[in-house]
């Protein structure tokens, strides 16, 4: 109880501290809409981008005192997100222009790549392999279940009298997976390197394939009324080049790249930079490719091991370290003790600095994410109606899929785990809406179901795994 009225009162103390930060006189008068003035009309925009940035970080971490009550972080990201969007239904207007502040996205973009860069270096090509047929049959089934269920039952039943081709967009909005929210949770939850987490993350690459397949196929019927077969020939072919030829291709070539630019300097700038290269180059490959650039971070990561990078310095730490071993003389079992910790620390040299970036960039991407959520959309019973019976359809057919990785796991926490649709079912959502094919209100339905798998997923994940012997068979 005591613990319990502590965390409120934190809590209470949060909220008063982002409550003073929002609305002080001192940061109002930063803004030009906010007092009328015109003196600071034509403030440098990207001035006005490092006060958002800075607005963004401390509100992100502050949210963190959500982890009191058993929660992840990443929720109390996503619910600042959320209040900072709202704030024009109550007239104030501060913030807007987050929203549509291009560095502020292209952070927000950078950040999700280190995400799952970052995952991708806490894997390796090993442990991937050993969860493929999981993650595949995972995937399948997380792509059919909702596709079929969605377009020949839900939609007909919600919508009636619809063209059969706005069911197919409902059924191929619903076939997406957006890992970047369970990668969060689960590393928040300390679950990153769990079988579960591997499956997810596969099956999330391999859907990322499926759905842009159905995606095709879908386009196709809505522009031509046909299905194009060398496109869906062509997408499969781009995707089995990059995810075979790319790690094959990687593995090969770092080890050249790292003697290479190690013989011009060994510091850790050179050794972040190589590391950096690799990371973005896969992901614009992948997007080159016509995937999620995300698949490419995740793949680099996944390719790069500590033994590339042997030629390099090590971290500071461990040098100060070994340093003051050799000047005491210290030997025995102490000293084997000591050398096998810099030696692992060593290894998460690379990991370290790039946690860091994401320390930074992440929390924005999901404070933008919660932003992207319009409050004002669930307060239409026609919208609520249909996105209620879409959003059952969407969750239970991915714990459905979950189910069929085999016994041994933790099936629900891989089902839920794949329940977020997030940006990836945005896009295919605007597609349908920029071919002319849905309505603003089924359109409006299908962003709340996005919207709603977004929030719901982490404190759902979060007690799955707390409770995780309830749910193992």
């Amino acid at each position: 109880m005591k613990q319990r009225q502590k965390n409120i009162r934190y809590l209470s103390l949060a909220i008063g501290i982002a409550l003073t930060i929002l609305f002080s006189p001192s940061f109002l008068l930063a803004f030009p809409d906010a007092t009328g003035g015109s003196g600071q009309a034509s403030m440098d925009n990207i001035s006005i981008t490092f006060l958002w940035i800075a607005l963004i970080l401390i509100l992100a971490k502050v949210s963190s005192l959500i982890e009191r009550f058993g929660q992840p972080a990443v929720l109390g990201e996503l619910l600042v997100g959320i209040l900072l969007g709202s704030l024009p239904l109550i007239g104030l207007h501060l913030f807007e222009s987050i929203r549509s502040n291009e560095l502020i996205h292209f952070l927000s973009e950078l950040g999700i790549i280190m995400l799952l860069f970052q995952i991708g270096l806490e894997s390796s090509v090993q442990t991937m392999m050993k969860v493929g047929i999981p993650s595949l049959l995972v995937a399948c089934a997380g792509v059919i279940a909702p596709f079929i269920l969605t377009t020949y039952l839900v939609g007909p039943w919600l919508m009636p009298g619809l063209s059969n081709t706005v069911y197919l967009f409902l059924g191929a909005a619903m076939t997406a997976t957006s890992v970047g929210i369970t990668v969060r949770v689960l590393k928040d939850i300390g679950k990153s390197q769990s079988t579960e987490a591997r499956i997810i993350v596969g099956a999330a690459v391999i859907d990322d394939v499926l759905g842009l397949i159905i995606l095709a196929v879908v386009s196709g019927i809505a522009q031509h009324g046909e299905i194009n077969n060398q496109a869906i020939f062509i997408i499969i072919f781009k995707a089995l080049l990059f995810l075979v030829g790319g790690i094959f291709l990687g593995r090969w070539l770092a080890p050249y790249f790292s003697i290479f630019f190690s013989k011009i300097t060994t510091g850790v700038g050179m050794k972040f930079a190589l590391v950096m290269f690799f990371c973005l180059t896969f992901a614009y490959t992948a997007s080159f490719m016509g995937l999620a650039p995300i698949v490419g971070a995740f793949t680099a990561g996944l390719i790069l091991e500590s033994v590339y990078f042997k030629q390099f310095d090590n971290s500071q730490f461990g040098e100060n370290i070994r340093r003051v071993i050799k000047e005491e003389n210290i030997n025995g079992s102490f000293m084997i003790k000591l050398e096998k910790i810099i030696e692992n620390y060593s290894q998460k040299h690379i990991e370290e600095f790039v946690d860091h970036i994401g320390h930074f960039l992440v929390p924005i991407f999901f404070v933008l994410t919660g932003m992207q959520v319009r409050v004002e959309a669930f307060f239409n019973p026609q919208i609520i109606l249909m996105a209620s019976g879409i959003l059952v359809v969407a969750v239970l057919s991915k714990v459905i899929a979950g189910y069929v990785a085999g016994k041994g796991l933790n099936r629900l926490a891989i089902g839920i785990g794949m329940v977020p649709r997030g940006e990836v079912g945005l896009i295919f959502a605007n597609i349908g809406k920029g071919l002319g094919i849905m309505d603003d209100a089924v359109f409006s339905a299908i962003v709340m179901v996005i919207m709603l798998t977004t929030l719901i997923t982490p404190p759902i994940l979060t007690a799955v795994f707390s409770n995780n012997k309830s749910y193992r068979e």
